[in-house]
């Protein structure tokens, strides 16, 4: 795997991380220069739009965390180095486990990423949000 390979995957994997610890203000800070689209319609958020959304909607347990596991995975990566931007689609599997509700997958569906290089260093530069394609019990994860 190239470095850029690898510098777009650990984002991916970056921004599951931090939803799963709690860190929502560092996961949003991952898209701080992206175009976010969260619907198949409608105007696109920015990285202080989606963390209002995340802080109004995810439930956060005593221990600080949504008691999740983000699995990011299939990452089918297209770089092209030379005008320093890469596409990315990848699956993700939201599983949960909490006091009431045993461990199973909650939702799942697709990322569709697009990412710029700036001063070597990649970046998020859209995320398509709006690809949920299976939803379980959610009522231990939203507060909606």
């Amino acid at each position: 795997m190239t470095t850029s390979a690898v510098q777009i995957s650990n984002l991916l994997y970056r921004y599951a991380e931090c939803l799963d610890s709690g860190q929502l203000v560092e996961a949003a800070e991952l898209f701080r220069h992206a175009r976010i689209k969260v619907q198949s319609q409608g105007d696109f958020l920015d990285h202080t739009a989606l963390l209002g959304i995340w802080q109004q909607r995810i439930k956060l347990y005593p221990c600080g965390t949504p008691r999740t596991r983000h699995v990011i995975s299939n990452p089918i990566i297209d770089i092209d180095v030379a005008a320093g931007i890469a596409t990315v689609r990848s699956c993700y599997t939201v599983l949960q486990a909490t006091d009431t509700l045993p461990l199973q997958p909650i939702a799942a569906g697709r990322y569709f990423d697009e990412f710029e290089c700036v001063g070597g260093i990649w970046r998020f530069s859209f995320r398509d949000y709006s690809h949920l394609e299976m939803i379980g019990d959610v009522t231990g994860h939203l507060l909606m």
